[in-house]
């Protein structure tokens, strides 16, 4: 049971990313109306920053699994390289997009300002981890990269969280909870797990 369950959690992990990456992509054949009709207003308003953002969101979350992937970084550096050069493009871009469709969402306050600050946190975590990875400093470099990435799953928590809370509070409501709900749990598990390896002592060797 216990080499079962970290092998179900990284299938998870595989799965959901490379998906809902996929069925984010959805509006290149249904239109934007009909896949996204809660935020098609902004491919009016702001198109620029819309599809910014909701075509390359997907492509962060397809390479995050990549990223975490301790073979490719021990076989294929170079490639793991490049792959992290692409998912902070991605973010980027994405991130810059999905700061200017929070200034400009109207479902109030409270959700424009979730939103606003995940695509804050995105940026700067990202962009923190791949200044250090430049200076050398590869275990701050992964912690900062832990903290992006857990940013970066938002994209799947809120496609979890936001149907039963439609469901239950209806959509405006569900959609300033999921605001917060999808990245906040999320920033607060990589913390925990950052202060669990610090304080996990060090064997010494026989």
């Amino acid at each position: 049971m216990s080499v079962f369950m970290p092998r179900l959690r990284r299938t998870f992990f595989w799965l959901s990313c490379l998906l809902i990456a996929l069925a984010s992509w959805r509006f290149l054949l249904l239109g934007v109306e009909l896949s996204m009709p809660f935020v098609a207003y902004h491919a009016l308003e702001r198109p620029l920053a819309f599809y910014a953002h909701v075509g390359l969101a997907p492509v962060a979350l397809m390479l995050l699994p990549f990223q975490f992937w301790q073979g490719l970084r021990q076989r294929r550096p170079d490639l793991h390289r490049w792959l992290g050069r692409g998912y902070g493009l991605a973010i980027l871009v994405s991130g810059l997009g999905g700061l200017v469709l929070a200034i400009g969402s109207t479902s109030g306050a409270v959700a424009a300002l979730g939103f606003g600050l995940l695509a804050l946190l995105w940026l700067g975590t990202t962009g923190q981890g791949i200044w250090l990875a430049i200076r050398g400093r590869i275990t701050e470099h992964r912690a900062w990269m832990i903290r992006s990435g857990a940013l970066t799953f938002a994209a799947v928590t809120l496609r979890l969280y936001l149907p039963f809370l439609f469901a239950t509070l209806g959509e405006e409501l569900g959609y300033s909870l999921v605001a917060w709900a999808c990245w906040v749990p999320n920033m607060l598990l990589a913390e925990w797990l950052l202060r669990r390896d610090r304080n996990r002592p060090v064997e010494q060797p026989a």
